[in-house]
């Protein structure tokens, strides 16, 4: 995916300047997909000159360079295209399951410390997912097909870091369990 794709998709959503893009981005699409406020507004420069997205000085920019972006019909065409790119799935590349198999080749190393501050990073960022989803969809409810995707996609980060929560405890424990006798 490219951060363009991901900004012409908030901007669909709502037309915005670069610092409200980048302050709903952090709110939303950041979760699962990471940009500076440096990158976006490099990458609104990019899309701008590619003729995806226009922008105009806001109203109520003053003698700011503050200015508004929203999608053009090309930005649309080019989103619609995209979309429909097959996908391969993500790889997993996380630098923990190396360190888990060294420790498995050269006995303790001592990642309980680190299993523990991950686990806690993912409680705390379920814990925030938990919280946005009682907020926007109480009891589950979601009125519109567009409010049941992003139900949809705040589950799929629910699952993902109650999954790697637990993952956590199991290999903590699994960590901490005396090493069998050796049979004779």
């Amino acid at each position: 995916m490219s951060l363009a794709h991901a900004l012409m998709t908030s901007l669909l959503e709502k037309p915005s300047s670069g610092y409200d893009l980048a302050r709903r981005f952090d709110k939303s699409i950041g979760f699962f997909w990471h940009a500076t406020h440096q990158q976006i507004y490099r990458e609104l420069a990019r899309m701008e000159q590619a003729g995806w997205i226009a922008s105009e000085a806001a109203p109520d920019g003053g003698k700011t360079r503050k200015r508004l972006y929203q999608v053009l019909p090309a930005g649309e065409a080019e989103l619609r295209r995209w979309v429909l790119e097959p996908t391969a799935p993500m790889d997993l590349r996380d630098e923990l399951m190396v360190r888990m198999r060294a420790d498995a080749a050269i006995g303790p190393l001592g990642l309980d410390a680190e299993l523990r501050r991950r686990m806690q990073l993912h409680r705390t960022r379920l814990e925030a997912y938990r919280a946005i989803e009682s907020r926007d969809f109480p009891g589950g409810r979601a009125d519109t097909r567009e409010a049941r995707i992003h139900h949809l996609i705040l589950k799929t980060g629910i699952m993902y870091e109650a999954s790697w929560a637990k993952w956590c405890e199991e290999a903590i424990s699994v960590l901490q369990a005396p090493a069998p006798a050796p049979s004779c």
